[in-house]
């Protein structure tokens, strides 16, 4: 299925500029026109506050605050311009580890660089076609983490009602 794109509003972070440029032309390439970029999260923060968008990319590596502090500042800062915001975290440094401290920071997916084209383009496609509820804890407050429901699982992890998800 082909979307049209054209009125997606989306924000890429990042302190490179080589990346940057590279994002909007990606992003363009799709149909998406209106693509902002900005260098670090104190301009991402004042760019959601008075744009918003309707997705964020964001570097991991990067000051003065990194891809995760960022993510946690959306996902449970007490003044957040938009908590609900998909965000797609990019980075080179793909250790299971690291995916996994993204997953619990917040963010909707995950980016390994170099990206490709297709996978840059599924990434946005997965955030479009299958958002997944947010979901509030005591320390957590973003996507659903578990992507794959099991409804025969009865262990000590399952959540008890779906009164932590939070509609959208």
């Amino acid at each position: 299925m082909t979307y049209d794109l054209s009125e997606l509003s989306v924000l890429v972070v990042d302190d490179d500029v080589f990346v940057l440029k590279m994002m909007r032309s990606l992003l363009n390439g799709f149909g998406i026109v209106k693509v902002r970029t900005v260098g670090n999260s104190v301009m991402a923060l004042s760019e959601l506050e008075s744009e918003g968008a309707d997705i964020v990319f964001v570097d991991w590596d990067m000051s003065p605050e990194n891809g995760i502090e960022f993510t946690k500042m959306l996902r449970l800062g007490d003044y957040s311009p938009d908590r609900y915001v998909p965000i797609i975290i990019m980075t080179g440094h793909t250790e299971r580890s690291l995916v996994l401290s993204a997953r619990d920071a917040g963010v909707n997916e995950f980016l390994a660089k170099p990206m490709t084209v297709r996978s840059l383009y599924q990434r946005i496609m997965s955030v479009i076609e299958r958002p997944r509820p947010f979901v509030r804890s005591p320390d957590y407050f973003g996507p659903d983490r578990r992507r794959i429901t099991d409804p025969n699982y009865k262990g000590p992890d399952r959540r008890a009602s779906s009164d932590e998800l939070v509609d959208i």
